[in-house]
């Protein structure tokens, strides 16, 4: 690490939030004044944007930041202290496969992202990515500490644990949103609000969530807001809620791909409302929000936005500075058991700490038994996904399709939509 402060690769910065968030609590990071930030994208037209957004950014506030650019991911993440991930195989194409092929079969997903047969595709599409951008880092890195935000999170740090010897944690945003709409639902400041939540990254449950100086147990009220005002949160998060008395911390969307159930209770009409069409528009207009940023068309209040909202880089902060710190969610193996009752081997989502350049899980409270079950089910498809991506075998994933609770309803459906998805996906797929 230099003197001056450690070398930060952020390996898909051209991408529509994750490199100008990152870049920007790279520059409100005290702990960092002074750090290299190297932007890494293999799309130069996208990483130059990024590039000119970040150096804008660093110029405003004032940060001593050094700013770099790379298209060569092997040299851009050369030498670097943390490297932060977020990358994708032919998002908005293969995204619209993920969703309408299952459905013309009878799955009854939603999102497909994370879960269900699409979120099964996406998977294995993103692992045999990222693990090819592991066997760099393990060649030019091999001591840094990759922060994974690319999804399917728990799915991806799995595959990385099991074949690469690289430090790897998991950050997602989340938490850390669903805070911000609870403080506005409570009417009260978010570091007022003291919350811990444990599971399996988007589908998260916050288990206790209290007044910070007064200790006061927050639930009641929250429990009455959502009575009062039906929509918040969705329809499914409420029924949750009420049923376990445990708030969700992801929306109707995301905990909706895991539940059998889901096509009734999710906020949204999914034959009017596919969220990916709304995610793609969503992302195309930050992108062009980032390009007139950048070419300073647009100002920002810089000062005035949240922090530690992409996650990860409050993590770099505390790990470069040795310093105590709390973190609301990481992803970690649950080698602690730090959510009983669930394998050793399963990336869950928990609270940790930073303590001497080490982050340390918290241990959670057991969860009911109904959403274990849950979780168990996911975590033996993660198993088969994984196991699929690093034999190049295809069957263990048909396999894991049998299992999924938002499948379609029978074998002979299952085959014919998984042998279309292989054929319309091979060129981004493990199997040979």
């Amino acid at each position: 690490m230099s003197s001056r402060g450690p070398r930060i690769a952020l390996v898909g910065a051209g991408g529509a939030s994750f490199g100008p968030v990152m870049s920007l609590e790279t520059a409100l990071a005290e702990g960092l004044r002074g750090s290299t930030l190297v932007l890494v994208d293999i799309n130069g037209e996208r990483l130059e944007v990024a590039r000119s957004a970040a150096q804008r950014m660093n110029e405003e506030l004032g940060s001593p930041l050094t700013i770099e650019s790379e298209t060569d991911t092997a040299k851009g993440i050369e030498g670097a202290d943390y490297i932060a991930m977020s990358v994708e195989a032919g998002r908005w194409e293969r995204w619209k496969e993920d969703y309408a092929v299952p459905r013309k079969y009878g799955s009854p997903q939603d999102m497909a992202e994370n879960g269900g047969p699409g979120g099964l595709f996406h998977s294995l599409r993103t692992i045999n990515l990222v693990l090819r951008i592991c066997a760099l880092v393990e060649k030019s890195a091999p001591d840094a500490l990759l922060i994974n935000v690319t999804n399917p999170l728990s799915r991806v740090n799995l595959a990385i644990n099991r074949s690469t010897k690289i430090k790897t944690i998991g950050m997602c945003p989340e938490f850390n949103l669903c805070m911000l709409r609870i403080s506005s639902y409570l009417l009260m400041p978010r570091n007022k609000i003291a919350a811990k939540a444990a599971g399996m990254n988007h589908f998260t449950w916050i288990y206790e969530l209290k007044n910070a100086q007064t200790g006061e147990d927050l639930f009641p009220k929250l429990k009455l807001h959502s009575e009062v005002f039906p929509f918040a949160h969705g329809k499914l998060v409420r029924s949750m809620f009420k049923k376990h008395g445990l708030y969700p911390a992801s929306s109707d969307s995301h905990i909706g791909e895991y539940l059998p159930y889901e096509g009734e209770n999710t906020r949204s009409n999914s034959k009017l409302f596919p969220y990916h069409k709304f995610s793609e528009t969503e992302c195309r207009m930050r992108v062009k929000l980032t390009e007139m940023y950048a070419k300073g068309k647009l100002r920002l209040p810089l000062r005035m936005m949240p922090r530690n909202i992409e996650g990860g880089i409050d993590v770099v902060e505390a790990a470069a500075s040795g310093a105590n710190a709390e973190f609301g969610s990481v992803n970690l193996p649950n080698t602690r058991e730090q959510v009983p009752g669930l394998p050793e081997w399963a990336i869950v989502e928990t609270p940790a700490k930073a303590a001497n350049g080490e982050i340390i899980p918290k241990t959670a409270p057991r969860l009911p038994e109904e959403l274990l079950n849950h979780m168990r089910l996911q975590y033996d498809i993660h198993d088969k996904i994984v196991e699929s991506v690093l034999t190049r075998d295809p069957n263990p994933a048909f396999e894991a399709l049998l299992e999924d609770p938002l499948s379609p309803p029978d074998r002979n459906s299952c085959k014919k939509m998984f042998d279309e998805m292989l054929a319309l996906q091979k060129d981004a797929l493990p199997f040979d």
